[in-house]
């Protein structure tokens, strides 16, 4: 999972990823430094709850930026520095959807054998 958002963590001024399910467990987090405090006690099932519907968000705060896509399976958040470039974090993004699309829940019992046509 790493090396899918190793373009993303490259870019200057990009503190970290966070990549959360709809149902706000956390799939994958990478920080440069030591991750935020509380990252792990958050409550992420309300905030991806919350952000049912939102296909893409930028929130602008006094010293950082926090960028928020849909993907297929979830939603990644990019937590960068306030004048980083948010057009080189957006168009990596739209590289990495179709990847990051393909990772869904696998299938249980006897419905993993069978494919539909």
């Amino acid at each position: 999972m790493k090396d899918r958002f190793k373009e993303i963590l490259n870019i200057e001024g990009v503190y970290g990823i966070l990549f959360l399910s709809f149902d706000g467990k956390i799939v994958f987090n990478e920080f440069m430094s030591h991750p935020p405090k509380g990252l792990n006690n958050g409550n992420w099932h309300t905030f991806a709850h919350a952000l049912n519907g939102i296909q893409e968000a930028e929130l602008i705060f006094d010293k950082n930026r926090l960028y928020i896509r849909k993907t297929g399976s979830g939603y990644i958040l990019v937590v960068m520095e306030r004048l980083a470039q948010a057009a080189m974090v957006r168009l990596n993004c739209d590289i990495l959807l179709p990847s990051l699309d393909q990772i869904k829940k696998k299938p249980k019992g006897f419905g993993r054998f069978f494919k539909r046509k």
